[in-house]
């Protein structure tokens, strides 16, 4: 899509502070964290919301969550622990219309989440 933000970072024409990055996902800190490390996965080919995937996407679905757990190693929080968030839909406080995972860690999460 040639308005997406994140079709645009993904392409290298928006620079990011790039974590983990390969053929299909790229995982990049966020410009507003709400957790010491928040971290946003997502893949390179445009999907705009969980609702779009289809059968079809699944091996690029877990994919996406293998590569978050991975970052989330790589950032030492797979031992005290850390959350994915994908949000969906104006209810659901999606704002960026591109599939993305919210990586979040480094202190205590409440739950339930505000």
């Amino acid at each position: 899509m040639n308005d997406c933000i994140f079709c645009k970072i993904a392409a290298g024409e928006i620079p990011c502070d790039e974590v983990y990055g390969d053929a299909e996902f790229l995982a990049f800190r966020d410009l507003n964290p709400q957790a010491p490390t928040h971290v946003l996965v997502i893949p390179r080919r445009h999907v705009s919301a969980l609702t779009d995937l289809t059968e079809a996407d699944t091996v690029m679905a877990g994919g996406l969550q293998v590569v978050a757990a991975k970052v989330a190693a790589q950032l030492g929080l797979a031992e005290s622990g850390y959350r994915f968030v994908i949000n969906c839909g104006d209810d659901g406080c999606q704002t960026v219309p591109h599939l993305h995972l919210h990586l979040l860690g480094g202190r205590a999460l409440g739950w339930p989440p505000g």
